[in-house]
């Protein structure tokens, strides 16, 4: 978990004459097709990029720092642009140091990738899909025609920076609600993503690559989605790439044709190539923002570790750590900022007068967590239409940094809850060095199946509380009741 947010800000209706529309058009370099892009010339689409991808390091977590596994995906990008339309452009193809599944673009060609993604791949084609596909939404001018259009139109909207004042959610909390909306605004169009698939099945194709790896990944990022979903105890579909590229395999089997493109006998797929390169890549949390292991987290920056019920699950990001439990219930754990944490001389008035300000509190009261400074308080707040009991929880460890931890359930739950969240607040607690030291990622491993190993038998060493089986079988490609077999190479997670 590292706190860092950026606000969203749109802009108030107006009328742009049609003439200024038209002379606004330009001719596509992809696809030779008339483009309003009145407001982002090629040459601004470059500055930008620049201008903004400081700021997506920030967002993503930095880049991830593994020189062999970098240079090869630079290698990967770089083939793939050179025989796009716009070969000359400055090419910048990073890997984010994020667990998440995602990939996206910015304008001037700037092409990143997570590697929550690359440890999804099987193969090198997968890949190179995913990175020709972003290569078609910048050659395709696409951050162009969206910025274009909605200066003309002056669409806007407001809400996302200010939901929690709005319903009178704590700060913190809000973040629960509004990734979903934040995410949905970042969609492409739908003829803007199959412009891209078509794009990028061109530059698959001129390259080599097996093209039947679109859809492949295409099933197994729907496939991650939806067991993250599981785990967070959610219907339908998680948020990951997905989400802000809304694609299907029927969308992309018509950008096939569309392209025009067809995959030869000897296509590219490279996935020993591939494997040897993420052999050893960090899975899931880095420990600079904090790591989930099991019922805990632990930050060995900030020394601190607490856990959760045996029921919930928790999930890390880098502005704050959430537990999801059942019926909808919530542990959400961030910290106030350095700024304000060291204005703040009682934490019983930070609860009331800040951090609660919207909420009509109730037994407040201070306590001492661990010999640490700390006031609760309980409170009700309406998410969706619906009452949610809240209990917070304000921890002072020093005079810069605060803890907050909110604990969220339906007025049924919350009784049952209570002593289980009783125990999670109490466990909130002081590292020692040695116990910081000690605390190292998991680690992704390419490993030979040996005679005698099953799926169980290898699953049954994932370092997971829940759906072992699972990720074993969504990191491998392989489906319920399949079995391995003695020299096959499969991914592994271990400690």
């Amino acid at each position: 978990m590292d706190v860092r947010r950026n606000s969203i800000r749109y802009t108030i209706v107006s009328l742009i004459p049609v003439w200024f529309l038209l002379s606004g058009c330009s001719t596509n370099p992809a696809t030779g097709d008339q483009s309003f892009t009145a407001f982002m010339s090629a040459e601004d689409e470059v500055r930008v990029g620049a201008q903004e991808h400081p700021k997506m390091l920030k967002e993503f977590g930095g880049r991830y720092q593994a020189q062999p596994l970098k240079a090869y995906v630079r290698y990967v990008g770089k083939k793939l642009a050179a025989v796009s339309e716009l070969p000359n452009l400055p090419w910048r193809f990073v890997v984010l140091n994020d667990p998440q599944v995602n990939a996206f673009a910015l304008p001037g060609g700037y092409i990143y990738v997570t590697r929550g993604l690359l440890a999804l791949a099987e193969n090198e084609a997968e890949i190179a899909g995913v990175l020709a596909h972003e290569i078609g939404h910048v050659t395709a001018r696409h951050t162009s025609q969206r910025y274009s259009t909605t200066m003309a139109t002056k669409i806007g909207l407001t809400g996302l920076g200010i939901l929690g004042n709005v319903f009178g959610i704590p700060s913190g909390v809000d973040r629960v609600i509004s990734t979903g909306a934040k995410i949905g605004l970042q969609q492409y169009s739908q003829s803007q993503e199959m412009e891209a698939d078509m794009l990028g099945l061109r530059y698959l194709a001129r390259v080599g690559y097996d093209l039947n790896a679109v859809s492949s990944f295409l099933k197994k990022i729907r496939a991650h989605s939806e067991l993250e979903a599981r785990q967070k105890r959610k219907k339908g579909l998680s948020h990951n790439i997905m989400s802000t590229h809304p694609r299907n395999e029927d969308r992309v089997n018509q950008a096939v044709m569309l392209a025009n493109a067809k995959s030869s006998v000897h296509s590219l797929v490279n996935r020993d190539t591939y494997l040897d390169r993420i052999d050893g890549m960090i899975f899931g949390d880095d420990v600079s923002q904090g790591v989930v292991r099991g019922l805990a987290f632990r930050h060995p920056d900030l020394r601190i570790m607490f856990e959760v019920p045996d029921d919930f699950s928790i999930f890390n990001s880098p502005s704050q750590v959430v537990a999801f439990g059942p019926n909808q219930a919530r542990i959400i754990f961030d910290m106030a900022t350095f700024k304000k944490a060291g204005k703040v001389r009682n934490l019983l008035n930070y609860i009331k007068d800040d951090w609660a300000k919207n909420l009509k509190i109730k037994d407040a009261e201070f306590i001492n967590i661990n010999g640490m400074q700390a006031a609760t308080a309980q409170a009700r707040a309406y998410i969706s239409g619906k009452p949610r009991e809240m209990r917070l929880v304000a921890i002072q460890e020093d005079q810069n940094r605060i803890y907050r931890l909110t604990f969220m359930a339906s007025t049924i739950d919350m009784d049952r809850l209570s002593k289980k969240f009783r125990r999670s607040t109490y466990s909130f607690r002081r590292l020692t060095k040695t116990e910081a030291d000690s605390i190292k990622p998991l680690r992704l491993r390419i490993s030979k199946i040996k005679p005698g190993e099953t799926v169980n038998s290898i699953a049954a060493g994932f370092p997971f509380i829940r759906f072992k089986r699972e990720w074993f079988r969504l990191l491998n490609n392989m489906k319920i009741g399949e079995k391995v077999t003695p020299g096959q190479r499969v991914k592994v997670i271990t400690d």
